[in-house]
């Protein structure tokens, strides 16, 4: 599991720093689709890591009655509601995919109210007396994040086993899977940015050991400069 530089600077256009109050570290934890990364999320709650869900927010976000909601049918119309009222995730996500404009588009209405929940959800976790916290996102490199985190953690697995994955949990072809990948930043690219990498292509149980070695150095790991 080495432990790489990650750039301080911000790409153009990066998001202005989730607020956080003094002496909280905040590392992020990324990773493509059918890597695990929400596997290692789990087993890093298991030890008494907080980790914030971003992708989970971006959810609740958009719920029913939600002003996220309501912006998003008036950037892109009706249609992307389904009949109950609820948003239509699976188009949505087509949608977005295949049109990085509209990609775009889509991140610019959500990642301000994710990270208004960020902030407010660093504010709760340093009142209970927490000190390192991690913010898990499927985009952190490609939307600048890693500029304001104290490092990132990629979890990286190999395409097949990876695609493997996700054809068991979602029951899609595994040509649609590979077309998810592809639009992805790949992981080599992951790899050279990550100041630590999970590699998650084998058992459960290997994973566990790996993120007990990724927790003792979490728990022990500096502020990054520039992060801030």
């Amino acid at each position: 599991m080495p432990a790489l530089p990650s750039p301080a600077r911000p790409e153009p256009g990066a998001p202005a720093p989730v607020p956080r109050p003094p002496g909280v570290r905040l590392v992020g934890l990324t990773g493509g689709i059918g890597s695990g990364k929400s596997a290692v999320a789990a087993l890093l709650r298991a030890r008494g890591i907080p980790v914030f869900d971003a992708d989970q927010a971006a959810r609740e976000a958009t719920a029913p009655g939600s002003p996220g909601l309501a912006a998003v049918v008036a950037e892109f119309g009706p249609d992307t509601l389904l009949p109950d009222g609820t948003l239509d995730r699976a188009a949505m996500a087509r949608r977005v995919f295949a049109d990085p404009t509209a990609r775009g588009r889509l991140e610019r209405l959500l990642h301000p109210r994710v990270d208004a929940a960020a902030a407010e959800w660093l504010a709760a976790r340093a009142a209970e007396g927490h000190a390192l916290c991690v913010y898990e996102a499927a985009l952190v490199f490609e939307t600048g994040r890693e500029a304001w985190l104290d490092g990132v953690v990629a979890v990286l697995a190999d395409i097949e086993t990876r695609v493997r994955r996700v054809v068991a949990r979602d029951g899609v072809a595994a040509e649609a899977v590979r077309a998810r990948v592809a639009v992805q930043l790949d992981d080599a690219e992951r790899r050279r940015r990550a100041r630590w990498v999970v590699v998650n292509d084998g058992t459960l149980a290997e994973l566990e050991r790996r993120v007990e070695v990724l927790a003792g150095e979490l728990s022990f790991a500096p502020s990054q400069d520039g992060a801030r």
